[in-house]
């Protein structure tokens, strides 16, 4: 079972799911093409988009492969100091 968040963690992965999110619509993309070119299920960038997934920094990669942007374009902002 994974650890339990405290209140800033949750708030981190709150932010990064908006971010997530707000890219791909910014694509036009769907859930499915927003996973498919970092290898990811339409299942996984929704948990990610919810807020209920914390990803390891080999899924963040990927993804922003897939997004086809650098991992500091996708984490630009969030950080527990500006919550």
């Amino acid at each position: 079972m994974p650890p339990k968040l405290d209140e800033t963690q949750k708030k981190i992965l709150k932010k990064l799911a908006e971010r997530v999110k707000s890219i791909r619509k910014a694509k036009g993309w769907t859930l499915e093409e927003a996973g498919n070119g970092g290898n990811k299920d339409r299942q996984s960038i929704h948990r990610l988009e919810s807020g209920e997934y914390n990803p390891s920094i080999i899924y963040l990669i990927e993804l922003c492969r897939g997004f086809e942007m650098d991992i500091s374009e996708l984490l630009k902002d969030i950080d527990s100091e500006s919550l």
